[in-house]
């Protein structure tokens, strides 16, 4: 029907007939849906992203930003097909790191199925294959990614170092613990195997010349039996593992001057050798790295980060604060850890660091049991006699010592939460040098979101690009 009476309607609508779509309660009029329909002009892609959505800053980051001399670097032979420009690959990894998406068959769907991806790689769609090479031959730029978004972080004025806080969590790796054995089973497994192989070879060879006898020497058979070739393949992966277990010994030992000897409950994993099995928040046990932050205060941007394979926390204390002060420049006023650094070496190591540079150094000494309650605020003179222990648990316990501590966990526990929601905390790289790499982009990007949110549509035009 006419848009309107007066005859000078431009458009008509046309009312959805009963019979084609199923009415509700209350007879109404729905707007057209014609999914067939086609567009008389292509409309831009450029128009279905606003302006505030967060490719707009990554495009703008990797393009005008940040150094990508290291990512082009890695390319001198002419010969071959032309691979994929390092800008675009950045740009996808970075949107997809920043928004969760990791997998790299996940990557290569999104830049066909999601408009943000599509706008970001220019209608380019990288094979998996591609991406998941690119990742892994560029793992340490995309690493150094993390000083860089640092840097444009305290040119935006977010990093203050008034105040930081250092803590650890668990990162499962991709591995199962199931596919972890200890020294003492892999040496009984070892035996069985053996044994089981010994037979096995016995048997085929008494089947060979039963065969030889009935079809001739010359028949090539149809090869190693599967059983035995199975039972071989995992005892070499054990022998592998053992000798690993050995060699890690031996170090301990010449460390020690002990008896080389790995311990029978002492664990490898035969998927991942470098992830170890660590108790996690939620008390279960899985595969994992151990990944460090040290977080600012003033707008949860991590200043710091390191992963190793290692369950204690206390070994990175010294190199968790000299990575802080080498990433800013300069050495924060204040940085809070929790019981799991406190230690005699590390005590020490504080109050050198302290007289170098400034920086007061709240470590707690302990964990108060539930029904224990705080000690009072000490008065008076400080003790000559104390020990370093003493002398950080007397701190703490002042009333300054108590307001500044209370601050450790909204520092930095909420960073791990917000990265274990927004984009896993998991690795998807096996090996300890790979993971390391995979979870400071995990970092970068948490500390770019960060900086988006900042800034909002301002754009990164007024922080000076990188050099």
């Amino acid at each position: 029907m006419p848009a309107n009476d007066g005859g000078d309607g431009l458009f008509e609508m046309v009312p959805v007939e009963s019979a084609v779509v199923e009415l509700g309660p209350v007879d109404k009029t729905f707007r057209r849906f014609d999914p067939g329909q086609a567009w008389l002009v292509p409309p831009s892609l450029d128009d279905w992203v606003p302006q505030e959505h967060i490719v707009r800053f990554i495009a703008d980051l990797v393009d005008e930003h940040l150094d990508l001399s290291a990512f082009y670097a890695g390319y001198s032979e002419g010969r071959g097909a032309p691979p994929f420009d390092p800008r675009l690959m950045v740009r996808v990894l970075l949107l997809g790191y920043t928004s969760g998406i990791r997998s790299s068959r996940k990557l290569e769907a999104a830049c066909s199925d999601i408009v943000a991806f599509r706008w970001l790689a220019g209608g380019q769609v990288p094979a998996y294959r591609a991406i998941a090479k690119f990742r892994q031959r560029h793992l340490s730029a995309l690493g150094h990614v993390f000083v860089q978004a640092l840097e444009l972080c305290q040119a935006a004025g977010m990093v203050k170092l008034g105040r930081v806080a250092l803590d650890g969590t668990k990162v499962r790796a991709n591995a199962s613990r199931r596919k972890a054995m200890s020294y003492a089973r892999m040496t009984d497994k070892q035996k069985v195997l053996a044994a089981e192989v010994s037979a096995l070879l016995a048997e085929a060879e008494r089947i060979d010349k039963g065969e030889d006898a009935q079809y001739g020497v010359n028949n090539s058979g149809l090869g190693l039996p599967a059983e035995l070739a199975r039972r071989e393949t995992r005892l070499v992966k054990i022998a592998e593992a053992r000798a690993a277990l050995e060699a890690e010994a031996r170090q301990r030992a010449a460390a020690a001057h002990a008896r080389a000897v790995p311990k029978p409950t002492a664990q490898r994993n035969f998927t991942d050798p470098e992830s170890r099995i660590m108790k996690t928040a939620d008390g279960s046990f899985a595969q994992c790295f151990n990944a460090q932050a040290v977080v600012d205060d003033a707008h949860q941007v991590i200043v710091a980060t390191d992963l190793n394979n290692g369950a204690a926390d206390s070994p990175m204390l010294v190199a968790m604060t000299e990575q802080t002060i080498a990433n800013t420049g300069s050495a924060p006023k204040q940085f809070l850890a929790d019981a799991g650094y406190c230690s005699e070496s590390n005590l020490k190591a504080v109050t050198d660091i302290t007289e170098q540079t400034g920086t007061d150094f709240l470590i707690a000494t302990g964990r108060l049991s539930h029904d224990e309650t705080v000690p009072a605020a000490p008065r008076g003179r400080i003790p000559k006699d104390l020990t370093p222990k003493q002398r950080m648990a007397r701190k703490l316990r002042t009333k300054p010592g108590r307001a500044a501590y209370a601050r450790r966990k909204v520092i930095v526990e909420p960073v791990f939460g917000q990265i274990a929601t927004l984009q896993g905390k998991h690795v998807l790289l096996r090996g300890l040098d790979n993971a390391r790499g995979e979870w400071k982009l995990l970092a970068a990007c948490h500390n770019l979101r960060k900086l988006h949110g900042h800034i909002g549509t301002a754009g990164l035009g007024s922080l000076r690009p990188a050099t």
